[in-house]
This record gives structure tokens, C-alpha cells and sequence, in this order.
């Protein structure tokens, strides 16, 4: 680690794209703030060079207090941090008309508060520093009608606004922040939610993406990286789709 090197939050480096993202910020140059990582990660992580800081027990976005150990470890080790990155939610399936506000309120929790917490705990160090990226990982749901899904559709769209407005208000400080939807992507839990390790249904799955295909990890890491690592300034307050067309055909 050197005073110029950038350092990153990777709130959740245990499932989903966590593990890929972290590898290539670090392929990057980047230092490094993991939440839960993956077994083996953090090795494979500190053998690029990487220096590497692993806090545990911060799944729960949605905490108020979790957000904010990340930033805090970040700056205790390295003295800065230039981006940061989180995904959270919980998927609520019916329709409108027969959900409960039990069920409006655990969706929030995930899709709406743990991003509200989140950038409240990333900006303002980011604005005091005169810059930084952040982004917020969310749902191409957001960015449609979802039917079957409407409570997480809208939320999701909630969240979509408050990285729009998030943007606007630390724009004229230098610091970024934007949001990635996602749909069909190939990871284990969206292939046991869906039953796409059935290979017949997989292909009806698939059938649905304008692409023919589920998104893999590491695609979608190199995609995300571009919002992250620094190459990238003059983009901020977008919603942007990871779906294969789905969210835009």
C-alpha cells in the first residue's frame, strides 16, 4: 500500500458478483475492504499484491451500523477510500393486490434502506476528500414493470431514484454515483429460485432474454469495474441495465 493507491469497499465479497469484483479491482491495483469474503479469497486477493482488510458480520445491509464499520475500516487501514460497492435485497413474488404491508416493509428493509444506509455512510468522507465512485447494485426491475414481482419491481425503482438524487447532490464535489440493474444472471440462486439447473428450463428461461443467455460473474464484474476503478469521471446519477436487453426490449 502507498499514499496514492486507491482503496475499495466491496460490501459483500462472499456470493454473487462480490468474489469477481474484488479479484479484478485488485488485478487493478487496488486495495482492498472485504465484507465476509469467500473461503480462500482473501489469499487469492493478497497474492496480486493487494493489502487486504476483511470484516465479518456486515451481510445485513439493512443494519445502520453496518455500513458504516466498512467506511470506518477502510480509513483505520488505509487512510482513505476512493469506491465502494454493495448489493442487498430480498425478492417478495405475488401480486399487488394480495400482498401486506408486512411484506412492502421486509422488501424496503432490503432494496430501499440498506442502499439509503449505505451511501449515507460512503459520501460524505468521498465529499470531503473531493472524490470517489460508488456503486449501488440493484435490479433491471427497476427499470420496468416486473410482473409477479410488483412490490420488488418498485422498490428497486425506489432505489433507482435515491442513487439519482444521491448523484445530483455531491456532483459538484467530484464524487460519482451510479446504480447497475441486473436480471438472468447465472449464479446459484437464481438458478434454484428459477429451476434453471434444469436444463429444459433453463432453455425457457433463456427464451425470455433477447440475448438467448444467462449473464455470467465475471462479465458482469469487468462491466461493474468501469464504474469503480477510477478510469472512468464523467459519468453519474445512471440506472443502467445488466440484462441482456431484457430491461430495454
Amino acid at each position: 500500500m502507498s499514499d496514492t493507491t486507491r482503496v475499495a469497499v466491496v460490501a459483500n465479497a462472499g456470493f454473487y458478483v462480490g468474489p469477481a469484483l474484488a479479484r479484478v479491482l485488485a488485478a487493478r491495483g487496488h486495495d482492498l475492504v472485504v465484507g465476509d469474503p469467500e473461503a480462500g479469497l482473501v489469499e487469492e486477493l493478497e497474492a496480486t499484491g493487494a493489502a487486504v482488510e476483511v470484516v465479518t458480520g456486515v451481510a445485513d445491509l439493512g443494519d445502520p451500523e453496518v455500513s458504516g464499520r466498512l467506511v470506518s475500516t477502510a480509513h483505520d487501514r488505509f487512510g482513505r477510500l476512493d469506491a465502494a460497492v454493495m448489493f442487498s435485497g430480498q425478492i417478495i413474488q405475488g401480486r399487488l393486490l394480495q400482498a401486506s404491508l408486512e411484506d412492502l416493509q421486509a422488501v424496503t428493509r432490503g432494496n430501499v434502506e440498506a442502499p439509503f444506509h449505505f451511501l449515507q455512510a460512503v459520501l460524505p468522507p468521498m465529499v470531503e476528500a473531493g472524490g470517489g465512485q460508488v456503486l449501488i447494485i440493484s435490479s433491471a426491475s427497476g427499470l420496468r414493470p416486473t410482473w409477479g414481482a410488483p412490490l420488488y419491481s418498485s422498490t428497486r425503482a425506489a432505489a433507482n431514484m435515491l442513487v439519482k438524487n444521491a448523484a445530483m447532490e455531491v456532483s459538484r464535489s467530484g464524487v460519482q454515483v451510479n446504480s447497475v440493474g441486473t436480471n438472468f444472471m447465472d449464479f446459484p440462486a437464481f438458478r434454484a429460485a428459477s429451476g434453471a439447473d434444469d436444463p429444459g428450463v433453463r432453455a425457457k428461461i433463456e427464451g425470455q432474454v433477447p440475448m438467448r443467455r444467462l449473464g455470467s460473474m465475471e462479465e458482469f464484474a469487468a462491466f461493474c469495474a468501469v464504474f469503480l476503478d477510477g478510469s472512468s469521471g464523467f459519468t453519474t446519477g445512471q440506472n443502467v441495465g445488466y440484462a441482456g436487453g431484457w430491461d430495454s426490449l
